[in-house]
């Protein structure tokens, strides 16, 4: 792959050092670069807007932290572009190319010796009346949350249309594998393997404290009615995007037609990811079970 489009997370010092390097090592390879506008203006270069950029490329790299990836992995979705995302943000689920291991990672991505890894994503609309008034792609997780000031909510939910339950709650995740390890792990949700075909269902600090997270075969269709009054309640999409919902809305989640293809090391072990971002078998000393010394 030789067309490379570059996306860098804004207002971080970060990405542009990456780039500043990264770019004359591209052109050295015979690569043709094509960076976005915010970046290129930045280090007095030509550049392209994101929309134009996925036309131009074979591949997008990503200097920057999960949310920058969320954004281009709705941006190139109905592409199915790959993409490699250079983590210079914080925790880095799917940012995985640590800055110092960005060079050998292109030189996998020129030379095809990278591995693609596809991920689920959700699509959601919403019904109004019973007419669709907006629709999203996600692929972290849809969540239904109340405001600040908002008391909890009343969902009541569909999983094929068949009734599930109505409950109370401060909101409701649905989440995809890639997500599990973000809000999702918050909540008290499971963490799904991220190359499985399932989706997570998760109630915010639920009334009820039996109302659990439920794991779903990604071929369902879940509605969820909002029922309560007037509240400032919102739809939240990967936690970047928000829409305001109604009375009697009914939000519809289902599996994407499209996939995010994610370019991974051949490497690359999950459960050490685990490990090192959530810092699994490490315990401060202070802290120990009864009994032990």
């Amino acid at each position: 792959m030789k067309k490379i489009g570059i996306i860098c997370k804004t207002g971080k010092p970060e990405p542009l050092e990456i780039l500043k390097d990264l770019l004359p090592w591209l052109r050295g390879k015979s690569a043709k670069v094509f960076v976005d506008t915010a970046a290129a203006q930045a280090l007095g270069i030509e550049g392209y807007p994101p929309s134009e950029i996925i036309n131009l490329s074979e591949v997008i790299v990503v200097l920057g932290g999960d949310g920058t990836m969320l954004s281009v992995a709705r941006l190139v979705s109905e592409k199915s572009l790959p993409i490699l995302g250079v983590n210079a943000g914080g925790l880095g689920f799917i940012t995985e190319i640590q800055r110092k291991d960005a060079f050998d990672a292109m030189e996998r991505v020129l030379s095809g010796g990278y591995i693609y890894e596809d991920r689920l994503m959700l699509t959601t609309h919403v019904l109004r009346n019973g007419e669709k008034i907006t629709e999203y792609t996600a692929l972290n997780d849809l969540v239904i949350n109340k405001g600040a000031l908002a008391r909890m909510v009343d969902l009541e939910t569909f999983i094929d249309g068949v009734y599930v339950t109505k409950f109370r709650a401060d909101g409701l995740i649905i989440a995809t594998p890639t997500g599990s390890t973000a809000y999702c792990l918050s909540a008290g949700g499971p963490i799904l393997y991220p190359t499985m075909e399932s989706i997570v269902y998760i109630p915010i600090c639920p009334h009820i404290l039996t109302n659990r997270p439920i794991v779903l075969p990604s071929t369902v269709m879940i509605e969820i009615v909002f029922g309560s009054p007037a509240e400032d309640v919102y739809l939240t999409v990967d936690g970047q995007l928000g829409f305001s919902l109604q009375r009697n809305d009914t939000v519809v989640i289902e599996k994407s037609p499209f996939k995010t293809r994610l370019l991974v090391p051949s490497e690359r072990d999950f459960f050490e990811l685990l490990r090192t971002k959530l810092g699994w078998g490490e315990r401060s000393p202070k802290i120990q079970r009864a009994g032990e010394s």
